[in-house]
């Protein structure tokens, strides 16, 4: 059985590493980071955009999901992910935390908060649908 990848930001590519969420702890009931939003993360109006709200809630969900199943030879990829966005912010630690909300064999839904690490203000919430499928050999689609 192949071991669960490297998760860290040294060993991600570049648009995994720009992002910047970091894994305190990755089970396949439960998954906590960490992301310091910047200006790295600003759209034109310099708040953080909303597509860095989505991606967090879609890389959170798809290494729970992924470890829920990797036993079965599978990992889960992200068909529907719905993403709202509350409180505009420019900077600040933000806290993440994602939880199954069904867990099939086919299908998975997770659910992911991000909030301010200051006063648990919710910034972000979204819920992510996933598909478990086979790993595949490398270079194969």
């Amino acid at each position: 059985m192949a071991t669960f990848p490297d998760l860290s930001l040294d060993s991600a590519n570049r648009f995994v590493a720009a992002l910047g969420l970091e894994f305190d702890e990755v089970r396949a009931d439960a998954v906590t980071g960490r992301i310091e939003l910047g200006p790295q993360h600003h759209n034109a109006w310099d708040v953080v955009h909303g597509g860095v709200y989505s991606t967090v809630v879609e890389r959170a969900a798809s290494v729970g999901a992924s470890r829920a199943v990797e036993e079965h030879g599978l990992f889960a990829v992200g068909v529907h992910n719905a993403t709202d966005v509350f409180v505009t912010t420019a900077k600040g630690l933000a806290l993440v935390t994602a939880h199954p909300v069904f867990q099939g064999e086919l299908q998975q839904v997770w659910s992911v908060e991000i909030l301010t690490d200051v006063d648990g203000t919710p910034l972000a919430r979204g819920q992510l649908r996933l598909q478990n499928v086979p790993k595949r050999a490398p270079g194969h689609r």
